[in-house]
């Protein structure tokens, strides 16, 4: 998983073969197709591997009991930002839905990642609306799209400057804009 991540950083998902994968790892093509059927079944494990880590690490944010909701909004996307700025792979693989588009399977575990992505942000925001500390404007699930598209906005710009702008301190200023309206005075 290192080395597909690896190789997808320096050089883009659509070399990631699994030639070129052999070769960096030292094995023969034909030893990594006895762990791997195909370049699909390597992105698949991928997008699990991402799956389990961000889910992992999200769930192990640990907060204060005087956290508000957008406190914990905070803490959940800039664990999001620094884990996409150490590995800038990810990204390249899971915004690659238009490469998996008729790929059910990687398709659907781009699905899987995005809807536990959208649960945390929910989860927030309703209990911020449950709470008094988010106005009750909008609904959760509309509020949801509109921070996950703003984050989604915020690093796909970053990935299409090739990383040179700073991802988590843009990504901060937009979340923080939010939050600043979503927010009970």
């Amino acid at each position: 998983m290192e080395a597909a991540t690896n190789r997808i950083s320096k050089f883009g998902i659509q070399n990631l073969t699994t030639k070129r994968l052999a070769e960096d790892i030292g094995l023969s093509e034909p030893a990594l197709y006895r762990h791997f059927k195909s370049k699909n079944e390597i992105l698949l494990s991928l997008l699990e591997y991402f799956k389990t880590e961000m889910k992992t690490r999200i769930q192990s944010l640990v907060f204060k009991l005087t956290d508000t909701a957008g406190d914990k909004l905070r803490a959940i996307f800039l664990s999001q930002l620094k884990a996409f700025t150490n590995k800038p792979a990810i990204v390249s693989v899971i915004f690659a839905e238009g490469i998996f588009h008729f790929e059910e399977s990687l398709s659907s575990k781009v699905a899987e990642i995005m809807d536990i992505m959208q649960a945390f942000v929910i989860a927030n925001v309703e209990e911020g609306q449950k709470n008094n500390q988010y106005n009750k404007l909008i609904a959760a699930s509309t509020l949801t799209t509109i921070i996950i598209g703003a984050m989604r906005m915020n690093v796909l710009k970053w990935q299409l400057s090739k990383h040179e702008t700073n991802l988590v301190k843009d990504g901060k200023t937009i979340l923080e804009g939010i939050v600043k309206l979503i927010e009970q005075e």
